[in-house]
């Protein structure tokens, strides 16, 4: 069975892109999961479900935008039933911390009757490089509302690392593995490690959870920016202000911290303007 391929369902997306490059870099066999593969999954379309698991031993499974969106839970229970169906042996489901429709869906996957793992991560720090927040960063500003609360903002790398490492070693199966950065950081803390790394100042703009959605809609339509600013409302309350070892529990290592992903993405030229 362990030559069976393993289904990286969201495999164009940020964590999914790095979870199949980490699986493919250890050489093993992977179905990359998306409405453009060769074998496409598309969560609008169930009909591509079932194909997309056939013959599968295991599967990373992200929902987008986020398993805040409205019916996103009842479409995991769906696919849950389908994976049980195909004989997927593993489930790794990416959740959201801090989230009440993110914990419903890690339910749905814990109790499916399939082996689990559960990542659920804090805020991506990849937001501001590859997502919504990367054109203000360019602009020299970060307009962000919550004010002061502070959050442990986590690197990908750390979470497709957890992700691979769940789905490859033993030991992790049955886990819930919550995951965060190493330490607090206020937006306004952020935006002064970002300015370090690029090299030019950047301006935290404490805004209303309005702007934000307004700010989210202009850079990537109102679909998104609706997710995205639900999230925001929810979790944006102090509730995640603080720190976990999950990282630690499933990799025996810290971590990586925010001003470390700040050079690395400068580095790679994530926020070069064009002369």
């Amino acid at each position: 069975m362990q030559t069976n391929p393993i289904l990286v369902i969201g495999a164009t997306g940020k964590t999914g892109a790095r979870v199949a490059a980490k699986l493919e870099a250890k050489g093993l066999t992977v179905r990359r999961g998306s409405r453009s593969s060769a074998i496409p999954f598309d969560w609008e379309a169930p009909e591509t479900w079932a194909p997309a698991l056939r013959g599968v031993r295991a599967a990373y499974v992200t929902y987008f935008p986020d398993l805040a969106f409205p019916g996103a839970v009842e479409k995991l229970e769906s696919l849950v039933e389908t994976a049980k169906d195909a004989g997927v042996e593993h489930l790794v489901l990416l959740s959201g911390r801090g989230e009440h429709h993110a914990r419903l869906g890690e339910e749905v996957v814990r109790n499916s009757g399939i082996d689990f793992t559960l990542v659920r991560a804090a805020w991506f720090a990849q937001n501001f490089s590859e997502g919504y927040l990367r054109d203000p960063i360019l602009a020299g500003v970060l307009p962000m509302p919550g004010g002061d609360i502070a959050e442990p903002i986590i690197d990908i790398e750390d979470i497709a690392d957890v992700a691979v490492a769940a789905l490859t070693e033993a030991g992790h199966r049955g886990k819930l593995y919550e995951v965060t950065g190493p330490r607090l950081m206020t937006f306004a803390e952020m935006a002064e490690a970002l300015g370090q790394a690029v090299g030019r100042p950047i301006q935290h703009i404490p805004i209303s959870f309005d702007d934000f959605h307004a700010n989210v809609a202009a850079a990537g339509g109102d679909f998104v920016a609706n997710v995205f600013t639900a999230i925001a409302r929810e979790t944006l309350d102090g509730r995640n202000a603080h720190t976990t070892d999950g990282v630690m529990q499933a990799l025996g290592r810290p971590p990586r911290d925010f001003a470390e992903y700040a050079a690395d993405a400068a580095k790679a030229g994530a926020w070069h303007i064009a002369a």
